[in-house]
């Protein structure tokens, strides 16, 4: 099985989906994604270059390399960030976890999201260390799909999100990975580390986090893996429809959803 097999896919949809997500989290998740004055920066994974255009747009005066292992999500990363007129970021295609790039070329090292998605992510956090400066910064930021909780509550929207969770661990990822963030990045003896929750927390009086993110980000992402799902013999079509139809439940007026994110942060020695 590949190291770097994208659940998802690569579909237009997709790729909207992954800009609606940065764009609904851009103060939640980038407030302090703030990089040194004419520093190099590496963003690992940078997919369809949702992320890229956030944290390239807030830091003009940094230099990113921005790499992903898919050609096609470069090329439309790059049509993206030439059309908005940023001029600080290269495009690269490469392997994460064998990076063309000499050990401490980088001040700063950012992968957002990517490491859910690989078997072995403490082989691509050494190798992301690796092209690090001394003394430069690591940031690393994932979700964790078990920490979803709703009002009202539903067995059924569980055992669709558990779809999303049991497809990762059969392409040998993990969307539980957040929780583990501390352990990795401890592994790597990085410097003055910190591990920072990012809650989302949405209810009725915040109307643009119910469809950016309730709606526009989580619930279709699961609904993405329902055929995949079912013809694994994960779940039945009926359970599934159940248990998304639950999840829009948590949109009307009374509902609550919960979801959390880690961003942890830590310095080469």
């Amino acid at each position: 099985m590949k190291n770097h097999e994208y659940l998802h896919g690569y579909s237009k949809k997709e790729g909207l989906r992954l800009n609606n997500q940065a764009a609904t989290l851009e103060d939640l998740i980038h407030y302090d994604s703030i990089f040194p004055r004419h520093g190099l920066v590496l963003e690992a994974g940078c997919g369809v270059g949702a992320q890229t255009k956030i944290i390239a747009s807030k830091n003009p005066d940094s230099c990113f390399i921005s790499i992903d292992i898919s050609q096609d999500s470069i090329t439309e990363a790059e049509r993206v960030i030439r059309f908005l007129g940023i001029s600080n970021v290269e495009f690269k295609q490469a392997d994460i976890c064998k990076l063309p790039f000499r050990d401490g070329m980088f001040d700063c090292v950012i992968i957002c999201f990517v490491l859910e998605h690989l078997q072995n992510p403490l082989q691509a956090l050494t190798e992301l260390k690796r092209v690090l400066r001394k003394g430069g910064t690591m940031m690393v930021i994932e979700g964790d799909h078990g920490s979803t909780f709703f009002y009202p509550d539903s067995n059924y929207a569980y055992l669709s999100i558990n779809c999303q969770i049991q497809l990762q661990k059969q392409s040998g990822g993990n969307a539980n990975i957040g929780r583990e963030l501390y352990l990795l990045l401890n592994t790597l003896n990085l410097s003055n580390l910190s591990i920072s929750p990012r809650i989302v927390y949405v209810d009725s009086s915040k109307p643009q986090l119910v469809e950016g993110f309730i709606k526009n980000t989580f619930i279709s992402m699961i609904e993405g893996v329902k055929e995949k799902a079912i013809q694994k013999g994960i779940i039945d079509n009926l359970t599934f429809e159940k248990g998304i139809n639950d999840l829009y439940r948590t949109t009307q007026s009374d509902g609550i959803f919960c979801y959390t994110f880690f961003k942890g942060c830590g310095i080469k020695k």
